[in-house]
This record gives C-alpha cells, structure tokens and sequence, in this order.
C-alpha cells in the first residue's frame, strides 16, 4: 500500500509570513516577458524624468552616502520605485500629480511584505526646499540600519550555535 499525499492546510500563522521567493523571473514570481517589460519601463523613465527627480538624483549623486547607493527608478519585484537601495532594504517615492494614491498604497504594502520600508516624499517639498526633504531621508537611513542591526542581534541570539565568523584567509608559505 502507498502513502497518498494529500492537501495539508497551513497554519494560520505562516499565512502573515512573507512570500518565499521561487526561482522563477529573477527571483520573484514574475515572467522573464514582464520583468523585461518593467526594466524597459524603468529604463524610459530615467530618460525622461520630471524635475523633481531630477533634483533629488542630483543631490544622491553628490552625497557621500557611504556603502550605501540609491539608484533610480529601480525595480524591486513587480514595481518600480524611483530611489531603490537595496542594501537598507530602503525605497524613496516622489509623489507626482496624477498618481493613484490608492494603487500606491498598494504597491507600498506589497513591497513592506518582502521587507522593503518605503518613504514617501512630495515634489513640491523636493522642488522648493530640499534640505529637509534630505534630513528626512538621513534619518529614515538611520531608523533603517538600527533596525537591520537589532534584526542581526536578534537572529544571532536565536541560533547560539552559529559560527557567524568570517574564515581568515590562508596566507601562502614561501
């Protein structure tokens, strides 16, 4: 006699968890036809990009962020932000005129699934007075690696017995 295998519901719980990223479409659940559709998208945008963005990459180009980079109009997923670091786990949004702020909400939640934290910031705001505009961000930066870091500690504390160092390298006897 065989074993059948038969449909097992999940738990409640793994339900909240997000989404196991498949090896399909560079890592997500996406085509390889639309994931190339969005980065043509993307490509276009950066061509013909609205003064607020521009001012803003302006400024990101300028600034001495560190190991951290911000690139523009970056797909993450099924979306494409306009600032994307992907490092931080970070995505500033300029808010245009005539965008749906209801398929905003939506993008953002999806992307706070997978871990990305979204900011959204005004082009007025950009356009008229940016330097508050680029505290904001500083400061949502720091918010962002102090969570990162309190995440490691807590993962770390969680599996005592992983070996979390870095082998040294072999040094060669001549």
């Amino acid at each position: 006699m065989t074993d059948r295998k038969t449909l097992q519901l999940r738990d409640p719980s793994e339900t909240d968890a997000a989404p196991v990223v498949k090896k399909k479409g560079r890592g997500w659940e996406i085509s390889d036809k639309r994931l190339d559709a969005l980065h043509d998208r993307a490509r276009d945008m950066r061509r013909h990009s609205t003064p607020a963005h521009k001012a803003l990459a302006e400024r990101f180009a300028k600034a001495d962020l560190g190991k951290y980079k911000f690139t523009r109009h970056a797909v993450i997923g099924s979306a494409i932000v306009d600032f994307g670091c992907p490092l931080l786990g970070m995505a500033v949004s300029i808010d245009e005129d005539g965008v749906d702020p209801a398929i905003a909400t939506r993008r953002d939640k999806s992307l706070e699934a997978v871990g990305i934290r979204v900011m959204r910031v005004k082009a007025a705001d950009v356009l008229e007075d940016i330097e508050p505009v680029l505290a904001r961000i500083t400061a949502g930066m720091k918010m962002r690696m102090g969570d990162k870091r309190s995440a490691a500690r807590a993962h770390a504390e969680a599996n005592p017995r992983q070996n979390y160092s870095r082998p040294k390298p072999e040094r060669s006897r001549s």
